[in-house]
């Protein structure tokens, strides 16, 4: 049996709004699922709207946030490598992978929101019967992908994403260009959440989404069972 082929998208923005701080892809978030995947033998291809090495945030490399998985990055010279030759989007073809995956960070919001490569990547996944993930500020890239009747592919679907209260937890209400749950909710989705800071994932078809940095696991997991029991 071939082995499974996951597109991991991370985002190429690194500006925190106009507060002149950083921002980018949450390390956990990439780092969890990347073994998750790595581990089962799947085939990673890492891209971004820009290529290359995508901006990290600052915030998710401090000794607070680190865990068996970040730290297992930092000394995996292959992986390090890999994340600094990231594709361009806009060359990645659909048919070429099983399903995206998608990792968080407040970088998201302001560059996969309306990237209309990442949106016709997603449309194209759905259209062909594979899974999607995205985790925490992630869930935004789903925000403006449409079913082919033109309908938004969340509505009515079971999706969870950064919480409100969440944001205003990190003090970043007025910062960012909006606010994910509400987003989510005016499309139609039947947003879901757990406790603040909690791991949080749901499935809806081929929807997987979770909450916050401590979802990023159970989102990959969750795929990699979807992709490991369908036929």
């Amino acid at each position: 049996m071939n082995a499974k082929k996951i597109l991991m998208v991370l985002t190429s923005h690194s500006e925190l709004g106009n507060t002149g701080n950083k921002t980018g892809f949450w390390i956990e978030e990439f780092a969890a699922p990347y073994y998750i995947f790595k581990d089962a033998g799947v085939e990673i291809t890492l891209a971004s709207p820009a290529g290359g090495q995508p901006p990290i945030d600052p915030n998710s490399d401090t000794e607070d946030f680190q865990s068996d998985s970040t730290r297992r990055f930092a000394e995996d010279s292959d992986g390090q490598l890999q994340l600094k030759n990231t594709k361009v989007l806009a060359d990645i073809n659909a048919a070429d992978y099983d399903t995206v995956f998608y990792p968080g960070g407040h970088g998201p919001l302001w560059d996969l929101t309306e990237n209309a490569d990442s949106i016709s990547l997603i449309e194209s996944f759905l259209t062909a019967n594979k899974p999607v993930a995205a985790v925490c500020h992630a869930t935004a890239a789903l925000l403006n992908v449409k079913n082919p009747d033109g309908e938004f592919a969340v509505k009515g679907k079971v999706v969870s994403g950064f919480t409100n209260s969440e944001e205003e937890g990190v003090q970043l209400t007025d910062i960012v260009p909006f606010l994910l749950e509400d987003e989510l909710i005016k499309r139609g989705a039947e947003y879901q959440k757990g406790a603040d800071w909690s791991a949080f994932a749901v499935q809806d078809g081929l929807i997987i989404s979770g909450q916050n940095p401590a979802s990023s696991a159970l989102v990959a997991e969750k795929l990699m069972k979807h992709l490991t029991t369908q036929k």
